[in-house]
C-alpha cells in the first residue's frame, strides 16, 4: 500500500470514492448533503485545482495500482476576531471496504496533519455527519476533539 500525494491525474479514479462519499452522506442527511445533478464534475474541477494547489492537502492510497481512498483538505482562513488566521480543514475521507480496518485512513489523516504543518498550519479541523460514530473515532485516534457542534434547521419557503 503507497499513500501519496494525488495528482490531477488521479482525480478520474477517486470520482467514484467522492459518488460513493455523497451517496452515503445524502442518506444520512438529504437537507445537508443534498447534491446537485452535476455533483461530479463540480468536484472534478475543484479536485483538480486542489492537486496543483500548495497549501491543499490531497493525498491518494493506492494498492498495486488501483487508488483505494482518498483525504482532501484546505487551507482556510478564519475570520478576524480569533488568534487563529489560517487552519487546514479536512474535507472527505474515504477509503474503500475492503481495504478499511488496515489503518489506511489514520496513515493518511496523520500525513494530512504533517503536510498541513509543513505549509505553516498550526489547526487542523473537520467535520462529520451525525451517524458517522466510525469516522469520529478514527480521528480521536488521531488526537481530534470535539470543539462544536453543529445544528441544522429546515425553514420552509
Amino acid at each position: 500500500m503507497e499513500i501519496r500525494p494525488a495528482t490531477a491525474d488521479d482525480v478520474p479514479g477517486v470520482l467514484p470514492m467522492v459518488e460513493q462519499i455523497g451517496a452515503l452522506h445524502e442518506s444520512w442527511d438529504r437537507a445537508k448533503y443534498g447534491r446537485l445533478p452535476n455533483f461530479p464534475e463540480r468536484y472534478r474541477r475543484w479536485m483538480t485545482a486542489q492537486a496543483q494547489n500548495p497549501s491543499s492537502v490531497f493525498l491518494v492510497a493506492e494498492h498495486e495500482g488501483r487508488l483505494v481512498g482518498f483525504l482532501i483538505g484546505t487551507t482556510d482562513r478564519e475570520i478576524p476576531i480569533y488568534r487563529i488566521e489560517q487552519y487546514g480543514f479536512i474535507h472527505d475521507l474515504w477509503v474503500e471496504e475492503r481495504y478499511r480496518n488496515e489503518g489506511i485512513g489514520r496513515q493518511m489523516v496523520t500525513l494530512a496533519i504533517e503536510r498541513f504543518r509543513d505549509i505553516g498550519v498550526t489547526q487542523v479541523r473537520l467535520e462529520t455527519a451525525g451517524p458517522n460514530e466510525i469516522a469520529r473515532k478514527l480521528f480521536e485516534t488521531c488526537g481530534f476533539r470535539t470543539s462544536a457542534v453543529s445544528m441544522l434547521l429546515e425553514i420552509a419557503p
